[in-house]
């Protein structure tokens, strides 16, 4: 049987024109070997939209994404945007109109690369519809305010429900993997916000008795993250304590190249976007590491395998996974933040020709 998926390609801006093909380009090689079907749909998002529809989120972008299974979405370059009418940052709507309320940031080390360990393998799960960012926890306007111009209020958003959902993603992974799961948090001085957040977190442990749930503040999380980043497994936190530590763990295995994500939420669909930004200075220069992105589609299609039961999806992931840890083991092909020599085209070959040769090997 045929399994046949529909997904989203949005470029982005400046190297994301570069890495999203390279991501779709490594997706076609491994579904040509499973027989897994995805039609393949371009969309319009980020400056070279706003040049040519008048926005950096084109009406009709969100709505043709509504009636597919997942999308891939580039890096966006939204701080540089011109100051006019069109110009947003499509992330939090994306976000919040997919209520992708997990986003699942795995850190792994890789021999050669220059990580601080060869053992590091966990994953931070952060929060991404609430807490400190002011474009993701009012339902309308900012949740910043600035009433005299010497006095700045941020407000954190933390609710029972979102605290639970993320925590129960957060222990559906450690139950696949190691059985272990750390709540980071800070209340030892928001005793409400991270207090509210610890509590359901361990309320919804006690439906997974078969995960070991210890707690870590998160300045000793920051410490301990890079003394010990082999004794963790599963981190879960809230939106700017995971966007701040899953930055961190980068930069133990290689820097943002080297950092995947995958934001999933309770419905059918989720988004493959890299954790690193744009980076207009190597744009079109073939300097780029295609991993992160790569890596993150990677993993959209592994959740839409076992969201959906498609086992040309899931042999299709482990494809592109094996194929991915031989070539990062050869200097060669691998990209040069990353003590390698190759470009981004180069390095996507060698994915590619990773995944033809496993064909020949049978």
């Amino acid at each position: 049987m045929s399994f046949h998926l529909t997904l989203g390609v949005l470029n982005g801006d400046d190297i994301g024109h570069e890495i999203v093909p390279a991501t779709v380009r490594v997706i076609k090689a491994a579904c040509a070997r499973t027989g897994l079907n995805i039609d393949w749909r371009p969309l319009p998002i980020g400056r070279i939209a706003l040049d040519s529809h008048g926005s950096t989120f084109p009406e009709g972008t969100i709505e043709a994404l509504r009636g597919m299974d997942g999308f891939i979405l580039g890096p966006i370059g939204h701080q540089a945007y011109p100051k006019v009418p069109g110009a947003i940052n499509p992330h939090p709507i994306l976000r919040k109109q997919f209520d992708l309320f997990a986003n699942i940031r795995p850190t792994r080390s890789y021999p050669g690369l220059g990580a601080l360990r060869d053992d590091i393998d966990l994953i931070i799960v952060r929060e991404n519809n609430e807490g400190f960012q002011p474009d993701r926890n009012v339902v309308a306007g900012s949740g910043e305010f600035r009433p005299t111009k010497d006095v700045t209020v941020s407000v954190r958003v933390i609710t029972r429900a979102g605290s639970s959902r993320v925590a129960r993603a957060a222990l559906n992974l450690a139950r696949q993997r190691r059985r272990k799961l750390t709540l980071v948090h800070k209340n030892t001085v928001f005793k409400l916000g991270c207090g509210m957040f610890v509590e359901e977190c361990y309320n919804a442990a006690k439906d997974f008795p078969d995960v070991e749930v210890n707690e870590v503040i998160v300045d000793t999380m920051a410490m301990r993250l890079i003394r010990e980043p082999q004794n963790f497994d599963v981190i879960v936190t809230t939106n700017m304590f995971g966007d701040i530590l899953s930055d961190e763990a980068a930069g133990l295995v290689g820097g943002l190249g080297m950092a995947p994500g995958l934001c999933i939420g309770e419905g059918n669909i989720a988004m493959a976007q890299a954790t690193h930004g744009s980076a207009p200075d190597i744009a079109g220069k073939d300097m780029a590491n295609p991993f992160a992105m790569i890596e993150s589609g990677r993993m959209l299609v592994d959740w839409l395998g076992h969201n959906r039961q498609i086992p040309e999806a899931i042999a299709a992931s482990g494809l592109i996974s094996n194929a991915i840890t031989r070539m990062l083991a050869d200097p060669a092909k691998r990209t040069r933040d990353i003590r390698g020599s190759a470009g981004t085209k180069a390095a996507t070959s060698a994915i590619v020709e990773e995944i033809a040769g496993a064909v020949t090997a049978g």
